[in-house]
């Protein structure tokens, strides 16, 4: 055989393995699922659209923020702070980083998971993240492991949504 068609050979097995069905998971255009989707959307920080929502399932079963008292209560009590994330679907709040006073070398970041819809103290989570940096900006990331403010944040929370809760009630 020649050198160019040894080549060609070479070439055609290594493009046709590249579309065989095993590998189509590393391709980033192939369709997903919705709840690939949604999780994807939430890793970078975009949220979930409607349309991800309601998949390819058929059924169309919507749910609103605004009927949600601990949702409500959380974006009322976190309303100070940019928010990067907020996705109902996924039932997270994520917050942006943030410092008083411009302070470039301290800020906070607010993670808020709710694990189910009933006002409880045992379904939502909070998770603080604190950065430090340095002069240089060399800046290092930790879990805040103080539950004060975790406490504080739950509480008021907590407290906002039983209110909510309570007139929801009284206008039904």
């Amino acid at each position: 055989m020649t050198k160019f068609l040894k080549f060609f050979i070479i070439l055609v097995f290594i493009f046709g393995s590249a579309c065989n069905k095993k590998n189509s998971k590393l391709d980033p255009n192939r369709p997903i699922s919705a709840e690939e989707k949604r999780r994807q959307n939430i890793e970078q920080g975009r949220g979930a659209s409607l349309k991800d929502l309601v998949g390819s399932r058929g059924g169309t079963n919507y749910e609103f923020s605004s009927s949600n008292p601990m949702w409500r209560a959380s974006l009322e009590t976190l309303d100070f702070l940019p928010l990067t994330t907020v996705d109902y679907s996924g039932g997270v709040i994520i917050t942006d980083w943030y410092s008083e006073n411009n302070n470039i070398k301290e800020s906070i970041k607010i993670t808020v998971r709710f694990l189910s819809n009933q006002v409880r103290s045992d379904n939502i989570k909070i998770i603080i993240h604190k950065k430090t940096c340095t002069q240089d900006l060399n800046c290092s990331v930790n879990l805040v492991s103080s539950n004060l403010i975790k406490d504080e944040l739950r509480s008021t929370i907590l407290r906002k949504a039983a209110l909510f809760e309570k007139a929801d009630k009284k206008k039904n």
